[in-house]
């Protein structure tokens, strides 16, 4: 079982950060800081799902870094593979989206699964991977190539929609 936790936070940016957009250090920032780790009352933190509020940034006298308070809830990395969505589906290029042809009795029906919408699913995979810092490799070491590491979510869920009941919460409640 997951939870949305809803937390406030202050988070300290250093000056070397600056030239970053603020969202973007503060995500990292709070990443580092949550990111699986236990926490009181809470249990254990995946990852930063949204920041949902940012306040005025602060530079205190003798630390030249900014102090923004922030609010934020928990878990992004979601993924829902196109065989185990409601069937038969399709994407529509045009839309970029997932489409449920939904059969009745007077016709099919495109249900659209549009981005951002709040979907009901089943947890069928669960991945975890340590994203703790190491240190470069002899191989690494050696390389000349200045390549970036790829980054990856340190625990992402594999869901399901197929099953009755499940999908796109409009679809099941009236309006």
């Amino acid at each position: 079982m997951f939870v949305l936790v809803e937390m406030v936070d202050t988070v300290r940016i250093p000056p070397w950060q600056f030239e970053r957009k603020l969202n973007d250090s503060i995500a990292e920032e709070l990443n580092k800081k949550l990111a699986n780790k236990v926490v009181y009352n809470v249990g254990l933190c995946i990852c930063l799902f949204d920041i949902t509020k940012l306040e005025d940034a602060y530079v205190f006298p003798g630390d030249g870094a900014s102090h923004t308070k922030v609010s934020l809830g928990f878990f992004d990395d979601i993924l829902i593979p196109p065989e185990s969505l409601q069937q038969p589906a399709k994407f529509d290029e045009a839309e970029q989206v997932w489409v449920w042809e939904y059969e009745t009795e007077e016709g099919a029906h495109d249900l659209y699964m549009d981005t951002g919408e709040e979907i009901r699913f089943r947890v069928v995979d669960e991945s975890f991977v340590d994203t703790s810092p190491t240190g470069p490799s002899s191989a690494e070491a050696t390389s000349s190539s200045e390549e970036l590491p790829k980054k990856e979510a340190p625990y992402t869920l594999t869901g399901s929609i197929s099953e009755p009941g499940l999908g796109l919460l409009s679809w099941w409640t009236s309006s």
